[in-house]
């Protein structure tokens, strides 16, 4: 290959440029957590944008997440619209808590008007921590390549034991068959053990979710109420 046509990317810049993003980064995580420190167990809930209110799926979503709110968990998402709203408008549904978790992108994606907290971050490595930290159980429902993304983000620190042995439940048989089909491929392929094809659950039954988040968060977890942290206010804390 001729040099002229070599094509260098965009590799380290000065030490100081680095440095200053390091800690941009670290400013960025603290004021999510500091953002989120009193929303309680969450359980997180990964979908599509795109889905209008008038879509079976905005439905299910709603339908769920009033159900898992009822349990006494905080619904947390993306914050944006379609699934997410869906799911935040379910827990308000209820008198549940529903809090977002919202992404600064070029073409701006409000908070949702079904959120009673919020923040904003710039980077999706920095939502995805902060939608992962706080949460008890994962539940995705149809999306596209950011749901997707999300998905085995939880799915690779389960497996990895990175974090807990949370349940992870996938909603949409229908929707979802062909990546089922391609994990039970890679389960044949050795690429994937036995096991790691056990660490979700996949239905349409709201009532078999709801069961198993009882048995796999609560039970598991020895989840129960507790007595209300109160922030502190010469940190500048509030709920």
């Amino acid at each position: 290959m001729n040099k002229s046509e070599i094509i260098f990317l965009d590799g380290p810049h000065s030490r100081y440029k680095e440095l200053k993003f390091t800690f941009q980064m670290i400013i960025e995580f603290i004021r999510g957590f500091r953002g989120l420190h009193f929303i309680g167990p969450c359980i997180t809930i990964f979908g599509s944008a795109r889905f209008k209110e008038d879509h079976p799926y905005y439905q299910l979503t709603r339908e769920a997440a009033a159900a898992f709110a009822k349990l006494g968990f905080t619904i947390l998402t993306g914050g944006g619209p379609g699934l997410m709203e869906a799911a935040n408008r379910g827990a308000k549904d209820v008198g549940g808590r529903s809090v977002g978790c919202n992404i600064v992108l070029p073409v701006e994606q409000k908070p949702n008007q079904y959120l009673d907290k919020w923040v904003y971050v710039k980077h999706f490595f920095v939502r995805k921590v902060l939608l992962v930290k706080y949460s008890f159980a994962f539940v995705v429902m149809p999306g596209g390549y950011g749901t997707m993304d999300e998905y085995f983000e939880a799915l690779i620190l389960i497996q990895t034991r990175k974090i807990e042995n949370f349940p992870i439940i996938i909603f949409g048989k229908e929707y979802h068959k062909e990546l089922i089909g391609h994990i039970e491929t890679m389960k044949k392929n050795g690429t994937i053990g036995e096991a790691d094809a056990r660490l979700y659950l996949v239905t349409d039954s709201i009532e078999e979710a709801t069961m198993h988040i009882i048995e796999k968060s609560i039970k598991q977890y020895g989840l129960k109420p507790e007595n209300k942290v109160r922030p502190f206010k010469w940190l500048f804390e509030h709920e």
